[in-house]
């Protein structure tokens, strides 16, 4: 026979007073806060223009939960914290994410959403980017006078039999190639790669793909593409100068570069030795690269410290001052690196464990569609509040891991937040500014 009575719990005595404990609270939610995925969803309405491109083979008599409310229950599960699919055997009687996905029953299972990440093909990827570069633009209330186009690949450790897998020796493990495009906050790009590749394979032709679709909506508009050392290549750096794109790119060095700033590189070592401080000297020279049809200008980082010579390269059709460019232009792509993290490892975008290849880059693009949301919060209704600056992590933290009691009737859905919950008038905010009306 089943035993309905809720199991106790018993904790070790305050003074005189037991401390008991059973899971027999109702209906609470520890992610109270999910309904502002869901306002920042109908604002933009992401996942709804994806849901369209996805193709549905189901039988439509047997179909129980529509496209667009599978989209938004792995969308907004990842993005309160909910990596796996087996999170939602659970999950899905949680009434704050039903309410969010707008449906008042039980949401699908983890069979289901399984299924539905198994049909993803190659065609839905590119609708998926398309639709990012279309949110993107229409962020911008007015045309802007530049932009900078950030490209970085980084590594995706597997630890199973996946589909494209291979070793990788600079990371020394099996893993994924991914690469991203980031404009400031904006993630344009994430596009799974195998990882025995150049690590600028594609690049070319993403970068090519980026700049007619921004010059179709701005014409007018400056736009950088900025890179390490990996995205140094001649041919790349020549369709820049051809289209009109600057770039300020990392640049390996080599025994001509050694040659050519040796008389720096010596400098900065003797003022280093009479002044027993790091020592850093700018300037700038052209180079030719022995692939290279004309010459660059190549910027010059010498610097000496108690480890001894540090000399960087970077080369650029950029104007202005060496020590400006390099510090204040090229350093700023280590941003992008928080970034990266930020779909790594707050948004769980390495969880890549298909089998085949299209479903985990379908992973990928479900924790940029997260990544989109937060940042959506955090452009529209978190500026100028303690959490303009806050990672994915910390506002999910803070707004959206609530802890509220739910009373749901025909008439009403009613959330009872904590009433010493410490972030109320920051939360009032912003629900104010993303649901104005």
């Amino acid at each position: 026979m089943t035993n309905c009575t809720p199991a106790q719990i018993e904790f070790p005595p305050l003074k005189r007073r037991k401390i008991e404990a059973q899971f027999s609270g109702g209906a609470i939610t520890s992610d109270g806060g999910v309904l502002l995925l869901r306002s920042v969803d109908q604002q933009l309405r992401l996942t709804e223009r994806i849901a369209k491109h996805i193709p549905d083979y189901r039988d439509p008599s047997k179909i129980q939960h529509s496209l667009v409310d599978l989209l938004r229950q792995r969308v907004y599960g990842l993005a309160c914290g909910y990596e796996d699919l087996n999170d939602h055997g659970a999950l899905r009687n949680d009434i704050a994410l039903q309410t969010a996905v707008e449906q008042d029953r039980t949401l699908s299972s983890p069979s289901t959403l399984c299924r539905f990440e198994q049909q993803a093909d190659r065609g839905l990827m590119w609708r998926v980017h398309e639709e990012l570069l279309t949110q993107f633009i229409a962020s911008y209330e007015t045309a802007p006078k530049s932009l900078i186009l950030d490209f970085d690949a980084t590594d995706d450790p597997v630890h199973g039999e996946q589909d494209g897998r291979f070793f990788h020796g600079y990371y020394r493990h099996y893993c994924f190639l991914p690469l991203y495009v980031f404009c400031g906050h904006h993630c344009l790009v994430s596009y799974l790669r195998p990882s025995n590749i150049d690590g600028a394979k594609h690049s070319w032709a993403i970068l090519a793909l980026l700049v007619r679709r921004l010059r179709q909506a701005w014409p007018d508009v400056d736009i950088t593409f900025r890179g390490d050392g990996g995205f140094c290549r001649h041919k790349m750096l020549s369709w820049c100068e051809r289209h009109r794109v600057h770039y300020i790119v990392g640049l390996a060095k080599n025994k001509c570069l050694t040659r050519l700033s040796q008389p720096w590189i010596e400098q900065a070592r003797q003022q280093f030795q009479s002044e027993q401080q790091k020592q850093r000297l700018f300037t700038d020279f052209d180079y030719k690269a022995g692939t290279w049809k004309r010459r660059r200008r190549v910027i010059l980082k010498a610097e000496h410290m108690s480890q001894g010579s540090n000399p960087r390269y970077v080369v650029t059709n950029l104007d202005g001052d060496a020590q400006s460019l390099y510090e204040q232009v090229y350093c700023a792509r280590g941003e992008m690196e928080n970034r990266i993290k930020e779909q790594q490892l707050d948004l769980f975008a390495d969880r890549t464990s298909c089998s085949l290849w299209w479903p985990n880059q379908f992973r990928l693009l479900l924790s940029t569609l997260a990544y989109t949301l937060i940042h959506a919060i955090r452009r529209i209704a978190l500026k100028n509040t303690e959490l303009a600056t806050a990672t994915c992590a910390t506002i999910r933290l803070k707004l959206f891991k609530i802890g509220a009691v739910i009373i749901r009737n025909t008439r009403r859905i009613r959330l009872l937040f904590s009433s010493q919950y410490p972030f109320q008038s920051l939360f009032q905010s912003v629900c104010q500014r993303l649901c104005p009306d």
